[in-house]
């Protein structure tokens, strides 16, 4: 049987490597792909540039020039080929201020709006969010990009210089390397519906011999930001996080993958969340990892103040598949895992489901776990139906003669169902979470209707009980078109939106990033608790301009005191943190 293909569906070969292709018309048992003697390398035009530095210079070895070959031909005719959904669809998901930017060397910014506070000189806003170093060939989610970090670091006499750099991933310097997108994106990947994406991961793996994640780690490291033990370290939960230095002069340096001294002490391991809980009390940190393939789904662990991960956790209570868990709680005395409706099953690719999905027969729970214990004997799970956790704010216990409390609030997705396909269509409210650790009975508060994620507290405040917060607020996830200020001592049982108690919106057209609360006096004991400042990038989509903004977190309208001009664009991120100078100096 032979099958005619037009030409556009035919590989297209570089000059240098002398393609001879008999049968070109057509594809049968005859057809012949000759590649003779290369005596240049391959040049793919890379459509989003972003450095010349480091890229190798050596030929293409055969093995790679062979595969570069097979890749395109798998792409144009099993990917071009095929009508993507529009939740997949890179012209869809990189529109507007998703579109990718190009790496910006340090820059000076002027400021042109009052004045910058002096509590941030010397200090840093970084954000860290998906930017594809290449327009990705075939199905691709808005968390699937290149890690990208945007940093403003702020100087003496109001001064301020603004980078932007990739995360120096294996991924990214592997496919810089090469010149072309070679990581397939999983999150698009695993929600699209469609076995010929997954063989293409599979043939990637196996011919192109690229994709080793017990050495080099295949994750982005494009989600979130966490400051421990004298380090700064760029994260996402399907990899080890990677370091990074922010120099005097406001560069912004990958050092590279770190894993809490795991492989020393023989205790190697994969992946952690991406929203590890620091106590500054005890200077610990507490973090988790999920395994899609075989029990245990859910791995809870501790590293030490010195920045040594101790001994794993196994919790096996967790069964059939795994939940997707992006966030968890964690107290004086215990740590909350959320066991939510949106699962990972990659098996379900063999019955005809999404690998990535949600059950809608689930009934969502929470665990509750001792902070160390050494097994999960002592673990336990409450219903919580409807409780889809997204993001968890602060936690912390309550105490007195009657009961023990864990107090969480949190914010849930509404509804979970469109999270993945319809996202403009998903709500996200904010719940103040009440579990009574005797009676194991939880009590849920609604503290804020509106649509609502990313939230910040004064951070002197993690782990204790707080009273005010803020919050983005969401027009299209994640797309943030202002700021909220929330007091929880005005919120009672089922209260719906009483506890907002200010607001700023953006305004038409424009949208920022996750707030970041900077205190006014860091070591002022006796401080108010809101006395400080809100720090957000915005861009205006109708000037095409980005700038830094600080707003008053004490003012009743959020006022901007100060802002700052950016001399590149910002586009819309995941989450963000400020670094004081004090932590920036660290050697």
């Amino acid at each position: 049987m032979m099958t005619t293909l037009p030409p556009s569906l035919l590989p297209k070969f570089h000059p240098s490597l002398n393609v001879s292709l008999v049968g070109i018309g057509t594809m049968n048992s005859q057809t012949k792909i000759t590649i003779h003697n290369c005596q240049s390398k391959i040049i793919h035009k890379k459509i989003i540039s972003t450095t010349t530095q480091g890229i190798r210079s050596k030929h293409y070895s055969s093995h790679e020039r062979i595969f570069k070959i097979l890749d395109d031909f798998i792409c144009k005719f099993i990917i071009f080929n095929t009508s993507l959904p529009r939740h997949v669809d890179p012209k869809h998901e990189l529109s507007g201020n998703f579109y990718p930017v190009e790496e910006l060397p340090p820059t000076a910014c002027e400021v042109v709006e009052g004045s910058l506070p002096p509590t941030l000189e010397g200090g840093a806003y970084i954000q860290n969010g998906p930017n594809p170093q290449f327009i990705p060939r075939g199905p691709y989610y808005i968390a699937d990009g290149d890690g990208m970090l945007h940093s403003i670091k702020f100087s003496g006499g109001g001064k301020a210089i603004f980078c932007s750099r990739f995360v120096k991933t294996h991924k990214y310097i592997m496919e810089r390397d090469l010149g072309y997108p070679f990581f397939p994106n999983p999150v698009a990947y695993f929600i699209s519906n469609s076995a010929r994406f997954i063989l293409l991961t599979v043939a990637r793996v196996i011919s192109g011999g690229k994709i080793n994640p017990f050495t080099t780690g295949i994750g982005t490291a494009n989600t979130s930001l966490f400051l421990f033990v004298g380090h700064l370290f760029a994260m996402i939960e399907s990899d080890l996080p990677y370091v990074i230095k922010i120099s005097p002069d406001g560069d912004i340096i990958t050092i590279g993958r770190h894993d809490f001294h795991s492989s020393s002490d023989n205790d190697l391991f994969l992946n952690m969340t991406a929203h590890p809980k620091f106590d500054a009390d005890t200077g610990e940190a507490f973090a988790f990892r999920y395994n899609v393939i075989i029990p245990p789904f859910l791995t809870f662990f501790r590293i030490d103040p010195n920045g040594r991960k101790q001994k794993d956790v196994q919790i096996f209570s967790i069964k059939g598949v795994t939940s997707y868990i992006h966030d968890f709680a964690v107290t004086k005395r215990f740590a909350v895992f959320p066991d939510a409706q949106l699962v990972i099953d990659p098996l379900g690719i063999m019955r005809g489901k999404k690998i990535i999905r949600v059950d809608p027969e689930k009934t969502p729970r929470l665990g509750v776990i001792p902070r160390y214990a050494t097994d999960d004997s002592e673990m336990y799970w409450i219903d919580v139906p409807g409780l889809n956790m997204m993001h968890v704010i602060n936690a912390w216990e309550e105490d007195d003669a009657a009961c023990n409390k864990i107090v969480m609030v949190v914010t849930n997705i509404l509804p979970v169902e469109n999270l993945l396909e319809r996202r403009n269509s998903t709500r996200l409210s904010l719940e103040k979470i009440t579990i009574d650790t005797k009676t194991k009975e939880v009590v849920r508060c609604i503290v804020s209707t509106r649509n609502i994620d990313f939230g910040a507290i004064n951070p002197k405040y993690a782990g204790k009980k707080n009273r005010y917060m803020y919050a983005a607020a969401i027009e299209n996830y994640p797309k943030m078109v202002g700021v909220v200020k929330l007091d929880l001592s005005l919120c009672e049982e089922y209260s719906g939106d009483s506890a907002v108690v200010a607001t700023r919106i953006y305004g038409p057209g424009c949208y920022g990033s996750e707030p970041i609360f900077v205190a006014r006096e860091a070591n002022n004991p006796a401080a108010e608790e809101d006395d400080g400042y809100l720090l957000v990038y915005v861009h205006d989509e109708n000037n095409k301009e980005s700038k830094f903004i600080v707003m008053n977190a004490k003012s009743p309208s959020l006022e901007v005191i100060a802002a700052v001009k950016l001399p590149g664009r910002v586009p819309h991120g995941f989450h963000t943190t400020f670094v004081s100078q004090v932590d920036l100096l660290k050697p």
